[in-house]
């Protein structure tokens, strides 16, 4: 990633690992962080593959580990803290010891992996105390962070217990990235009102304890190269043939996120079928297309929200459908980054809607998807990241509060009814950032900064 080489550690693989990929073939390095396996084994045996110029180094979970770390203080305290659902918070000591237990056993197991001069970037929520591990067996590198979704406001976070322990540990890295400059803003505020640091806005340089860390906004950009030339496939044009023969002449709208309640699911089918109560005649006229593929089912607000998405979606169909279509598509299944390629082209409207997201690709996948001369129209949250570069001005995306049903309907209204030529300005305001700030770009962003960083 950054010379003369860069270690990357995160918590589980998935669409971060892909994000992440091309970075790591152009750079090289090392990719550590869990299998995604569970074995019972206390043997700490870590699992080396090379693949397609990438290096990665990973170990298996128990299933206890799963369970406290993962499933429970992960993705069950801090993902709904950060995403601001304190409703959904669970705060269990447990399972908090769980979390502390295997950011140890993680730092343990890749320490004989660094070397003097590596850069050390660390990812997301699953590792925020990592870097202190590291710090503690002697690991001088320089070590970064990014955290990939939400920072809540102060009055938030400490509803978490120990909440000034956990973001000590994270002042032991060099460098912490944030996706947006709202979430730096937030922590730099917790940073000077619950701990007392020095704070320059500015720099977002947060000197605490006579160390000095600092906070910046990275925005995360797609991998541009590689996603054009899934469009080039064979497979997104089949893709793209077999959405535009499906939908008999309708103008198609498409949402891809994953089954989670952060991403505004419900709330957006509630605004789907607000838009059809207001104009019943156009059901021939729109389908939505919602792709969900299942995520972390053994967490059961998530089983929650798949019951109520197709409890939703079964009302709406049964209501609206007529012998020969329905007016929404609900698929519970993922598909390959060609196919998606082929769908949004074929989409006319790219709905993305989350209640609150870090950044989010699939509304940048969407518009880099789009033919430049008959572009669709992103309909946006504002409350995604990417919102702040794609709707600057009033112009690009057109946002909606994805809490409001008559807002969402209002949107889709004035989108089927675009103007091509209006169609194609907002397009051209997005496309570029699009294109330029991508993946690779944030990765030299960041890995060149945090190399600049002063580790003395």
């Amino acid at each position: 990633m950054a010379v003369p080489k860069a270690r990357g550690v995160a918590g589980a693989q998935g669409g971060l690992a892909g994000a992440l990929n091309a970075a790591l073939k152009q750079h090289g390095g090392i990719w550590f962080g869990w299998s995604g396996q569970e074995s019972e084994s206390a043997a700490d045996n870590i699992h080396l593959q090379r693949n397609d110029g990438v290096t990665t180094a990973t170990i298996d979970l128990s299933s206890r580990d799963v369970d406290e770390y993962y499933n429970g203080y992960a993705n069950s305290t801090l993902w709904p803290l950060f995403h601001y659902r304190l409703d959904l918070t669970q705060y269990e000591r447990e399972t908090g010891k769980g979390y502390e237990r295997v950011n140890e056993r993680f730092a343990e197991c890749v320490t004989p992996l660094i070397e003097p001069d590596d850069l050390i970037w660390v990812h997301d929520y699953h590792l925020l105390p990592l870097g202190e591990r590291l710090r503690a067996r002697g690991i001088a590198n320089r070590i970064g962070f990014f955290l990939h979704i939400p920072w809540p406001p102060t009055r938030l976070f400490v509803s978490l217990p120990f909440h000034e322990r956990l973001v000590r540990t994270m002042l032991e890295y060099d460098l912490i990235g944030f996706q947006t400059d709202e979430w730096r803003e937030s922590f730099l505020h917790y940073c000077r009102k619950e701990l007392g640091a020095e704070v320059e806005e500015d720099s977002g340089a947060i000197m605490f304890e006579g160390r000095t860390t600092i906070a910046r906004a990275y925005p995360i950009g797609i991998d541009w190269d590689h996603f054009q030339s899934q469009g080039e496939s064979d497979e997104a044009r089949a893709a793209e043939q077999r959405l535009l023969d499906s939908t008999r002449h309708r103008t198609a709208m498409i949402g891809v996120d994953r089954l989670d309640y952060s991403k505004g699911l419900p709330e957006r089918i509630d605004g789907i079928g607000r838009f059809f109560d207001q104009h019943p005649d156009r059901v021939r006229d729109l389908v939505f297309i919602q792709i969900a593929p299942p995520s972390r089912e053994d967490v059961q607000s998530y089983q929650q929200i798949r019951m109520l998405l197709e409890q939703k979606t079964g009302q709406i169909n049964g209501a609206r459908s007529e012998v020969d279509l329905v007016p929404i598509r609900y698929v519970n299944r993922g598909y390959s980054h060609a196919e998606l390629y082929g769908f949004f082209r074929a989409a006319k409207i790219g709905l993305v809607t989350p209640l609150r997201d870090g950044m989010n690709l699939v509304a940048k996948e969407y518009v880099a998807a789009q033919d430049p001369d008959d572009p669709g129209v992103l309909i946006l949250s504002r409350f995604a990241g990417a919102a702040q570069q794609l709707a600057a001005e009033g112009a690009g995306a057109v946002l909606v509060n994805p809490y409001s049903p008559d807002d969402i309907a209002h949107a889709i209204r004035v989108a089927l009814d675009m103007p091509q030529a209006e169609r194609k300005a907002r397009y051209d305001v997005m496309i570029g950032t699009i294109r330029d700030d991508n993946v690779q770009a944030w990765t030299r962003r960041f890995c060149e900064d945090l190399a600049a960083t002063r580790n003395d």
